[in-house]
């Protein structure tokens, strides 16, 4: 793959400060990209920003869709154009159906689904402006029914393959795109620290994780960087309402 496939492209992401998120940031960025990250954790952006060039930092919220449409409006500012966004945050909390509180079920839809929805929508204009674009969303194995414990974090993803098709179906012609990257169970940072608060270590986690996986091993962050690589880049400009899996095997 060219190594400046990405070469003056402006691309977004939110939820850029962590795990599969900030990997891409610096992956796009190394593919000659302009990189714009949103997110909450000012420490850990200005740590991305002293080792990467070209990447940019607009404090976001997500929880707050004025600090969505703030996140693109500033991208704007800076560079005239937008090519790519990349959906990234999420939340995963425990969320039984049964015993699933109001209070967890609204923060799952808000960060997950109507940020992306109101981040998609500030997508569609931009990329509009510039002659298209490509928009990923991060999907994943949960959203075909799910454990028993992530009940909300299924349907919050679920929904995200019905936005992707909407999308894709509706943009087209306008050379937007979307598409559904379906991440495995990965051990990012925010995955360890949960399940350390359950009382299990990363290497409890990743064995009992090989065990279930069929191809016995979990996808690390960096796994998934060719597969985001091109679906922003114009090689995937065809491209578009597809459900792009790599789950090491799985399929809830």
């Amino acid at each position: 793959m060219d190594n400046e496939i990405l070469k003056d492209k402006v691309i977004v992401i939110s939820g850029g400060t962590k795990g599969v998120g900030r990997a891409a940031a610096e992956e796009f960025s190394r593919r000659g990209a302009k990189v714009v990250i949103g997110g909450r954790d000012e420490v850990a952006a200005k740590k991305i920003l002293s080792e990467t060039s070209n990447v940019i930092f607009v404090h976001t919220d997500l929880k707050n869709i004025s600090d969505c449409k703030n996140l693109f409006d500033e991208t704007n500012k800076k560079f005239g154009r937008l090519d790519g966004f990349f959906n990234y945050a999420g939340v995963t909390p425990i969320s039984p159906l049964d015993t699933c509180d109001e209070g967890t079920f609204d923060e799952v839809m808000t960060v997950n689904f109507k940020a992306a929805f109101f981040c998609c929508q500030q997508a569609v204009k931009y990329m509009r402006q510039s002659g298209g674009g490509s928009i990923v969303l991060t999907g994943s194995a949960h959203a075909w029914g799910g454990e028993k414990d992530r009940a909300a974090y299924a349907c919050s993803k679920g929904v995200l393959m019905t936005l992707s098709e909407h999308i894709a179906k509706n943009y087209a012609s306008e050379k937007i795109r979307c598409n559904v990257l379906t991440l495995g169970w990965t051990p990012t940072e925010g995955e360890i620290a949960l399940r350390k608060s359950l009382g299990e270590s990363e290497e409890e986690l990743r064995r009992r994780a090989g065990n279930y996986l069929p191809m016995g091993k979990m996808p690390e962050v960096t796994d998934y960087l060719s597969a985001l690589v091109f679906l922003m880049s114009d090689d995937s400009k065809i491209m578009t309402g597809s459900i792009f899996r790599m789950t090491a095997g799985e399929y809830i």
